[in-house]
């Protein structure tokens, strides 16, 4: 995790970045530093898995503005705020948009690691549940319409009968369109059809993603 993800410091104040470097690179973490949230922005990339430690009080753009501007893009990894005592109800209001937590000023450094460990470990998850949703739905666009319908009905738990009967095709017929949706879902049988499309709730039959139980034929 240390060699593949970055701690991202922005911070107006030079000492807390330097202060933080030598923090977090002491415990094998990779470490950038930003002296403002618009040279942050600049640079970042939301393909790089990291974190966020954004100082709250920054002149021009502060932090809370910064993870607007985040968020206004598809979203920003995990935050956490840096705040001097009187910045805490921003803090506050940041963790309501979506902060992991805060620190405040000055920070002890196990709670610094601690939650930098937290948070990359949440990003590493997020990373993760992403790529399998992908893989998910690049699997589900490859069946055809009909497949779709089966797909839906194989989920509900009805049998090759009764869904030959449903969508008014012949038995054979049916049994051939399951084999193709196991096929280009890679899945073995109904079971791990149900497991694979629980794990990714956008994709569930009955969603919006797959049509009707049952249509005329």
């Amino acid at each position: 995790m240390a060699r593949s993800s970055t701690v991202f410091v922005v911070d107006d104040d030079r000492g807390v970045l330097d202060s933080m470097r030598w923090l977090l690179e002491s415990e094998g973490l990779a470490v950038e530093t930003y002296s403002s949230g618009r040279q942050f922005l600049e640079a970042y990339d939301p393909r790089r898995p990291g974190c966020l430690l954004l100082d709250v009080g920054m002149p021009e753009m502060d932090g809370l503005e910064l993870q607007q501007q985040l968020a206004s893009r598809g979203g920003h990894p995990p935050i956490i705020f840096i705040a001097a005592h009187g910045d805490v109800p921003k803090c506050v209001a940041a963790m309501k948009a979506g902060a992991l937590d805060f620190l405040e000023k000055p920070a002890a450094d196990a709670r610094v690691l601690e939650l930098v460990r937290r948070a990359l470990e949440q990003d590493r998850r997020r990373r993760g549940t992403a790529v399998s949703h992908g893989k998910i739905v690049a699997h589900i666009d490859q069946l055809t319409p009909r497949e779709r319908e089966v797909m839906g009905l194989l989920y509900r738990g009805k049998s090759i009968k009764a869904i030959a009967a449903l969508c008014g095709i012949g038995f054979q017929t049916a049994a051939k369109h399951s084999a193709q949706v196991f096929q280009k879902l890679q899945v073995e049988n109904e079971a791990e059809l149900v497991r694979l499309l629980m794990s990714d709730p956008l994709r569930r039959p009955g969603n919006g993603t797959s049509p009707p139980e049952h249509r005329a034929p």
